[in-house]
């Protein structure tokens, strides 16, 4: 397949590339979520994990351990490991913010029950540094293991910054950072990490996968306004019904005066929501140009990042991680 073949989206050609690896990867998941004492684990995990996300997380790390020229297979084990800190975080965050579907189906506490999604994804947690553990390599241990603290502290802190109208663009990116950039990041630096690249490789990647993180997000948060159920596998403006604070609803409320801020007041501080606010508050941030603002913000994240592979070594992965970061933000172009 060529990379030129523009039938074929570049998070699949990264998929067809990684083909061997990534069937190696799933193995062992299949592997490590079971559980002979409670079927209801890999019951549970098997409902996320088989729902169709695209394993962008472990592919970073096995495409850098791939690029940085790592030769063994204990990358399947530090991909696993993402993979189920990732699917760990869905479950946990499914409950925290009482969601109903993700991925287009319903989410596992509505299937089953909020117990059963903390205590699977505490399960996951701890089989991830197990998986970590196997590669006997202290510095990867320790890259994922503060991702997984980074993840936690940016939740709590959006858990704080929540339905406050003085949240800033600022915290904003700390929870951002948090919660979705600090897991990218650690993908593709504990990748680089194991196979032994030069400092100014591991910084690169990890900056890359950082910046992809970051623009994921915003991509993320502008589509639960300008997007559809079946895109986004999940209700359009389900961020606003739950009064989160993202990018394009805060910029609008920094905008906002007379009759706009007590309506932001209204629906968000207030949680007082009724027919036709969403439209309404669509209507302001076309208004205020807020919602090309938010592109705008994650174009300049995905080009960070792609500035960052030009230090790799030059290869047809390094040319597909550059075409993901443009993917990422290309349906919002």
């Amino acid at each position: 397949m060529s990379l030129d073949d523009k039938s074929v989206k570049p998070h699949e050609q990264l998929a067809n590339a990684l083909a061997q690896d990534l069937e190696a990867t799933d193995a062992l998941i299949a592997q490590r979520m079971a559980s002979e004492n409670a079927p209801r684990i890999p019951e549970v995990t098997a409902h996320l994990v088989g729902a169709g996300g695209k394993r962008l997380r472990p592919m970073l790390t096995i495409a850098a351990a791939r690029i940085c020229g790592y030769e063994g297979t204990l990358h399947h084990n530090l991909a696993a490991a993402v993979e189920f800190i990732h699917t760990a975080t869905l479950l946990h965050d499914d409950v925290v913010d009482e969601s109903k579907q993700r991925r287009g189906r319903p989410t596992a506490n509505l299937l089953w029950d909020n117990k059963s999604s903390v205590l699977v994804g505490d399960y996951l947690f701890a089989r991830s540094f197990q998986l970590m553990t196997d590669t006997q390599n202290l510095r990867v241990l320790s890259i994922l293991s503060n991702a997984s603290a980074v993840i936690t502290e940016g939740e709590v802190l959006q858990l704080s910054a929540a339905e406050d109208l003085g949240t800033t663009e600022d915290t904003y990116y700390k929870v951002v950072r948090g919660k979705t950039a600090a897991l990218f990041s650690a993908s593709a630096e504990a990748g680089a990490v194991l196979a032994g690249a030069s400092e100014d490789q591991i910084t690169a990647l990890h900056n890359y996968g950082e910046s992809l993180g970051i623009a994921f997000q915003v991509v993320d948060d502008l589509l639960d306004y300008l997007s559809d159920a079946e895109t986004m596998g999940k209700n359009v403006g389900d961020d606003f019904r739950e009064r989160k604070l993202t990018l394009p609803v805060i910029k609008t409320i920094a905008k906002a005066e007379g009759d706009e801020r007590a309506f932001w007041i209204r629906v968000i501080d207030k949680g007082d929501q009724r027919e036709g606010d969403l439209e309404h508050a669509l209507g302001l941030m076309q208004a205020h140009g807020t919602l090309e603002e938010t592109r705008q913000a994650a174009i300049d994240w995905a080009d960070r990042g792609r500035a960052q592979l030009k230090s790799l070594p030059e290869s047809d992965l390094r040319d597909m991680l550059d075409a993901l970061a443009d993917y990422v933000v290309a349906r919002l172009r």
